[in-house]
């Protein structure tokens, strides 16, 4: 079920510090790319920073410096079967739907081998996992262990999984038909994120080192879902559930 978010739940972000980072993250070849604004400026981009491990990220929403922090990677996972979640966004997106990968089920996470996952993923609920899901899974299990680390009761206040086309779509009012490795694609991404982001354009437009150009601008665009969910106004796609371990199974836009 979507939901809009109110104040119960959010209270502590609403009071984070002004002085606090919102924060957009995309995976990228070098770890995790982010971008960053402030709470007290949520529409103007500072920084692009690139991060070989997401711990370093994850300590600073701990310790309250990141107020929310908007992530393109699947965190609640099931134990079976799909999540409520990405099928509501996979409707979202119509055309690009197929830009949302199933969410593996949390018996795959440490498969190093995808002919085994595709085999174990059968047993279970009867479906594989496509290569494209197998090759994201050290990244989740690298940001399952991390929130494992530092997980505390409001945690899940801060932390959310997001997803860049999703966000695009509601920034531009419908899916976007361009591929955003295009330069089509390119173009009309920077386009809409000078728009919400002003004067960002020559941050998003240079070189990022170990980050591809695509992977910028999707974690730019969280940064806009980051501030959505500061303002209580961001819509949450999935059910309420949680995973086993009380991980919110949930994409915010």
């Amino acid at each position: 079920m979507s939901e809009g978010m109110g104040d119960a739940g959010v209270n502590s972000v609403v009071d984070a510090h002004e002085r606090a980072w919102l924060v957009g993250v995309d995976g990228c070849p070098a770890g995790w790319v982010a971008a960053f604004a402030r709470c007290a400026e949520p529409n103007l981009l500072i920084d692009i920073e690139v991060h070989a491990h997401i711990d370093t990220l994850i300590e600073r929403v701990a310790t309250g410096e990141i107020a929310v922090l908007a992530i393109d990677m699947p965190m609640g996972l099931p134990d079976t079967g799909a999540r409520n979640c990405d099928v509501e966004t996979r409707s979202r997106l119509g055309r690009r739907g197929s830009s949302v990968f199933p969410t593996p089920i949390r018996p795959l996470l440490h498969c190093t081998d995808h002919a085994r996952a595709v085999a174990l993923g059968r047993s279970i609920d009867g479906r594989g996992i496509s290569i494209q899901a197998f090759n994201l899974l050290p990244k989740i299990a690298q940001l399952d262990a991390c929130i494992g680390d530092h997980q505390q009761s409001n945690l899940f206040d801060h932390i959310f999984e997001a997803h860049p086309e999703a966000a695009f779509a509601d920034l531009a009012g419908e899916p976007l038909t361009s591929k955003k490795r295009t330069s089509e694609g390119r173009l009309e991404r920077l386009a809409l994120l000078e728009q919400e982001l002003p004067g960002s354009g020559k941050l998003l437009a240079r070189r990022v080192r170990g980050a591809a150009a695509d992977d910028v601008l999707d974690a730019a665009v969280l940064v806009r879902t980051a501030r959505r969910i500061l303002e209580g106004t961001a819509t949450l796609l999935g059910d309420g559930t949680v995973d086993r371990h009380g991980i919110p199974m949930r994409v915010a836009i």
